[in-house]
């Protein structure tokens, strides 16, 4: 018997009828499988760069001569190198490095010329901030071999070469663990919190209970607290239990104060509570929610750094990446987990941090409130 007929003949061919017009008479689902494929291989296409450029370099010059210009404009003719600073100490250039200033310092010693001129070696210190181990790697590359160039111009002037030492912070080690663990963990908070959220509101309307908890005397803000308190301690469970793993598993040393990254996680489980919520108010059904997820949440993972550097991403995407809450979370567990900093230095992505929280609860509840009433 011919296949073809067969399945003509069984009751799965009207299925498949059936199915494709259902999709076809749904504008949103139409939507959803052509627009957000088409804008996320453009934002993947773009942001997911293996080359580094732009990196931020702090410099020191001791020498103030014309030698000492000499080589810095020689290790950023390529654009991998761009000056942002120049600290009068060697501390104060730590302490940019520290707080994330910049990603990489030069210290140029005072007797540069002079050395250079008596045909001796030269030290020179780079500082690298080792908290990202792929670009503190790429960094070091970089920095190695624009130097080596400039060492064998020196040779043809029958000169000594400069001589690098070069000491990695808070990630000596050079782990892409100590790098990658910190963004899982608001990876994951990011997928599971809209998720659960989301399917736990959308559930309700699947199913009908919805119109039940309406016709009890409860108010429609206790409706959705009660929602959103389970949400939140079963998250916390979350944070708890990655963070746990990242410390026995992966070694993290968690430098900074441990309660304080409990309570900015805190801050982000509403993000993503409210994240969830709003899914669950823009879709009709629990298929609708996963495929809006993809939408919402993918974007937000490849922009905030988690993965892929955002030193590799063009300036347009770079902009972009600050209106991503997962950016500054990230940079929170990264800051507080390798390098041990306080709000003092992290209270910019801290306000920020909360106040896209107040944002998208805000949100997110006034569109239950209003398909409540």
């Amino acid at each position: 018997m011919n296949p073809f007929r067969s399945l003509l003949n069984t009751r799965l061919w009207p299925l498949i009828l059936k199915e494709v017009r259902q999709i076809l008479k749904n504008r949103q689902i139409i939507f959803l499988l052509l627009f957000p494929p088409t804008i996320q291989l453009l934002v993947f296409g773009f942001a997911l760069n293996p080359e580094v450029t732009g990196l931020s370099l702090g410099i020191v010059d001791y020498s103030h001569g014309s030698a000492s210009r000499e080589f810095v404009a020689a290790l950023v003719a390529n654009d991998v190198f761009v000056v942002e600073t120049f600290p009068p100490s060697e501390s104060a250039l730590a302490q940019q490095v520290r707080t994330g200033k910049i990603s990489t310092g030069l210290v140029i010693p005072p007797d540069f010329e002079q050395r250079l001129t008596a045909g001796q070696w030269v030290d020179v210190q780079v500082l690298i901030d080792g908290v990202d181990a792929n670009t503190a790697g790429i960094a070091r590359g970089y920095m190695q071999q624009l130097i080596s160039r400039y060492g064998q111009t020196l040779n043809q002037l029958e000169q000594v070469p400069v001589a690098v030492a070069v000491r990695f912070l808070y990630n000596p080690g050079l782990l892409s663990s100590w790098f990658f663990v910190p963004g899982v963990i608001g990876i994951v908070l990011t997928l599971t919190g809209s998720l659960v959220s989301s399917s736990t509101v959308i559930r309700e309307k699947d199913v009908g209970t919805l119109e039940q908890l309406l016709m009890t005397p409860a108010a429609g803000w206790e409706i959705l607290a009660a929602k959103i308190v389970p949400l939140f301690g079963l998250l916390m469970g979350d944070v708890l239990l990655a963070s746990a793993l990242g410390w026995l598993v992966f070694g993290l040393p968690f430098r900074g104060s441990y309660l304080l990254f409990l309570a900015l996680s805190a801050v982000y489980v509403f993000v993503c509570i409210g994240i969830g919520i709003l899914l669950a108010t823009l879709a009709r059904n629990q298929q609708q929610v996963i495929l809006t997820s993809f939408f919402f949440n993918v974007p937000l993972i490849q922009l905030s750094g988690a993965i892929a550097p955002i030193e590799s991403m063009p300036t347009f995407f770079r902009l972009l990446s600050f209106f991503d809450p997962l950016r500054h979370y990230v940079t929170i567990a990264r800051s507080l987990i390798l390098k041990g900093v306080g709000l003092t230095v992290l209270w910019p992505e801290v306000a920020l941090l909360i106040g896209f929280a107040l944002l998208l609860l805000g949100v997110s509840i006034g569109r239950f409130r209003a398909q409540l009433n």
